[in-house]
């Protein structure tokens, strides 16, 4: 969802530009931003088969390659569009990759950042505590991230809520939240109703949006920054 929200919001930009999605994973985000025209689109990644599979499976629109991302394999003020999404959360040295992050972004261009909200993935956890989800190194609330980013050299930072449509909203008047379901079904091993099962399974990318108002509440945050040089 906040790959199609990017592909909308930043059309312009991405036409004939260079856009690089870090931690790209199985693939298939920088492929969406890829169908939009830009005049490179690269997807980093650093697990070899992960990115075997990515290169292989959309190798008409995009380039992949194998990186670090303490160390990113870009010029400087080489990209237009730079996005990591569902990444910060698992880097043992955020700071030090979201500067690298300001060094390749070029002034006119954006960075765009998805995360976790700590606040409803993992509430009453607070700042620095080890998360319960094993895989993530730290979750952050939407005021420490603008701090993250700000302290990294951005400007103009936003910070922006991906929250649930009105399908799930519906659903969760009736059964209640969806993420909790999940959340406890997995620290007490217990089994899936066959109510959170089938919603679950339904889910797309229309069932969520991209809201600035409220963000605390926000499933995941979404955070966009300038990399204005003085």
């Amino acid at each position: 969802a906040a790959y199609h929200w990017v592909e909308r919001h930043f059309a312009k930009l991405i036409r004939d530009g260079v856009v690089v999605d870090a931690g790209c994973g199985e693939g298939y985000g920088i492929n969406v931003l890829a169908d939009n025209g830009p005049a490179t689109a690269l997807g980093l990644e650093l697990d070899e088969l992960t990115a075997a599979h990515a290169k292989a499976k959309y190798p008409a629109l995009t380039s992949i390659s194998r990186a670090n991302l303490d160390a990113l394999p870009l010029r400087d003020e080489s990209v237009d569009l730079f996005v990591s999404m569902q990444v910060i959360e698992h880097l043992w040295d955020l700071p030090g990759f979201l500067r690298e992050c300001f060094r390749v972004t070029s002034p006119s261009g954006n960075c765009v950042l998805t995360t976790p909200n700590r606040l409803t993935f993992s509430p009453g956890l607070q700042r620095g505590q080890k998360p319960t989800n094993p895989f993530h190194v730290e979750e952050f609330d939407a005021q420490q991230l603008l701090e993250l980013m700000q302290s990294a050299g951005f400007t103009d930072v936003a910070v922006l809520g991906l929250r649930h449509g009105t399908r799930l909203t519906n659903w969760e008047s009736v059964h209640g939240s969806v993420i909790d379901a999940q959340v406890y079904a997995a620290l007490t091993d217990s089994p899936w109703s066959p109510e959170l099962a089938e919603i679950v399974a339904s889910v797309d990318c229309t069932d969520f949006l991209v809201d600035p108002a409220d963000v605390d509440t926000s499933g995941d945050l979404l955070v966009i920054a300038k990399a204005t040089r003085e």
